[in-house]
């Protein structure tokens, strides 16, 4: 079992700010790389960004410049900063642990974030 628990979604206004969390165990925040992804109804789960265990990201074309991931290593726990949110960035956001493009974390019930005015 590889659980996760994502917090900090929320209602904001296009142009807002919010961050998203996901805690892991030491475990797994060790050996996987960690994502967050989204699903907005109607619309395929999407990858968003990535972070390795030594810091390397990556982002999907949309939220580039916009959506900054992190991690500390610390506290095992993933960030997602999302900036100048946008209303097609509506969805349930979800976290999860990855590796050879497959993840291997429980989905759990994800974070919503609803961008509207």
């Amino acid at each position: 079992q590889v659980q996760l628990v994502e917090s900090g979604g929320g209602l904001v206004q296009p142009g807002g700010s919010l961050r998203l969390s996901c805690a892991a165990s030491r475990l797994v925040f060790s050996l996987y790389i960690m994502g967050w992804y989204r699903q907005a109804p109607g619309k395929e789960r999407e990858l968003v960004a990535s972070i390795t265990t030594l810091g390397n990201t990556n982002y999907v074309d949309s939220v580039k410049g916009r959506f900054t991931i992190s991690r500390d290593n610390a506290k095992n726990t993933v960030y997602l900063q999302m900036n100048s949110l946008k209303p097609e960035d509506t969805a349930a956001y979800y976290c999860n642990a990855r590796l050879n493009r497959r993840e291997y974390g429980d989905w759990g019930q994800g974070t919503q974030v609803t961008v509207s005015s």
